[in-house]
């Protein structure tokens, strides 16, 4: 077979095998038997099923290039030949469908292709790659699980990191941004106290599930009334669970809170007033019990180097040509790939590319529809991190 041919059997199987999050053995065992006859020296077991790859290849940088490996409970709906027909367990011990709806599949096999063809043309470049598959984005932990399991320790600390997802752009086009171009997220599990009773009685009772109602309205008015207009950010209430028959008022509530922002300044107000009116909408309901928080989820802003990027992408433009490297506006979705130029200190470079046939009504990613075009989605994926781990290691040509 082809090397494209190859390359599409193992995107399809990873396709057709999605994992959860924290739960990705069987991909990372695939991968590392996909990196091993390459001549990396293969780590597993990194921060939970994280997979390194290390080739050495004489003096020179050291480049980081990172793809995320796990799935997230999403019913398939494709229609695919490969689709995903699998269930898992989530963390709350629920069965589940299981579908890799954002595209961390064609993350992983473009980093197995771009790591054949970096260990193949050995003889151009001189410096060492750290290539790395990591577990638990979807719930921002792997990135930082990976770092405290002495990532940057155990194996050689990067000059840069490289990475990226493909999006709803049509294929083979690039996108980038410079500064910061992913926000920063935090989640949080709050629970309101009542106290239950008959429905019928509702005197006797505290009612938690109106305190929730109130405190979900309420929220609404952070962003409108306390972020600055030229800021930005995203408070959203993705969670509401209270009680289990209609006339039953329940002791406790519970809400699941995310907030987006761009700044550490508007990222301390919003998060003091997401407590705050908690708090008081508690106390106005009368509650006994102070509200709990359970600050679950935190990643940081993604900053893209300034000049890192636009080297990068001066080298994308060479090769792609302009008309298919674009600018982009920032995004309010999240990423923890920011944490490991974070952690390292070093510059990180983060770009989208396109993964659809068309520009019209593209299903977005995490949608039960979402399922990139494998050529020439791949290929160009493919080339972009061979690309850019070149335009960082040494060259010997």
């Amino acid at each position: 077979m082809t090397f494209v041919a190859d390359l599409t059997e193992l995107y399809q199987d990873l396709h057709r095998n999605p994992e959860l999050s924290l739960q990705e053995s069987r991909t990372a065992r695939v991968l590392a038997e996909e990196l091993r006859p390459l001549g990396f020296e293969v780590t597993t077991g990194v921060g939970g099923h994280g997979v390194v790859g290390l080739l050495r290849n004489g003096d020179g940088p050291v480049v980081m290039l990172r793809a995320d490996i796990d799935a997230l409970p999403v019913q398939e709906k494709t229609g695919l030949s490969y689709a995903s027909t699998a269930r898992g367990t989530d963390l709350a011990g629920n069965d589940v469908p299981v579908m890799h709806a954002c595209g961390h599949d064609m993350h992983a096999t473009c980093l197995v292709g771009a790591a054949a063809q970096l260990a193949d043309a050995k003889d151009a470049w001189s410096g060492t790659l750290l290539v790395v598959f990591q577990p638990a984005e979807e719930l921002a932990r792997g990135a930082r699980a990976m770092v405290e399991d002495g990532l940057f320790e155990r194996f050689p600390k990067p000059n840069i990191v490289l990475g990226q997802h493909v999006t709803s752009l049509p294929a083979g086009v690039i996108g980038y941004g410079t500064g910061p171009m992913l926000s920063a997220m935090d989640a949080v599990q709050v629970t309101l106290h009542g106290r239950g009773g008959h429905g019928s009685m509702p005197e006797k009772t505290i009612d938690p599930v109106l305190m929730a109602a109130n405190v979900v309205t309420r929220l609404q008015g952070i962003v409108a009334r306390e972020v600055a207009p030229a800021d930005t950010a995203a408070v959203t209430v993705g969670r509401l669970q209270a009680g289990a028959k209609d006339n039953i008022i329940p002791d406790t509530a519970e809400l699941g809170i995310s907030m987006r922002t761009y700044s550490a300044e508007t990222r301390d107000v919003v998060r003091g007033a997401i407590e705050r009116i908690v708090r008081a909408e508690a106390a106005a309901g009368g509650a006994e019990r102070d509200p709990e928080f359970d600050w679950t989820v935190s990643t940081p802003v993604l900053v893209n180097d300034a000049d890192a990027t636009e080297t990068t992408m001066a080298t994308f433009v060479r090769h792609f040509g302009e008309q298919r490297v674009t600018r982009m506006p920032r995004q309010a979705a999240s990423e923890d790939v920011g944490v490991y130029g974070e952690v390292a200190g070093v510059p990180t470079v983060f770009w989208f590319w396109g993964g659809f046939e068309s520009a019209d009504s593209l299903p977005s990613n995490h949608s039960p529809e979402f399922a990139p075009v494998i050529e020439p989605t791949l290929s160009t994926g493919v080339e972009a991190l061979v690309l850019a781990a070149r335009t960082w290691l040494d060259d010997r040509a």
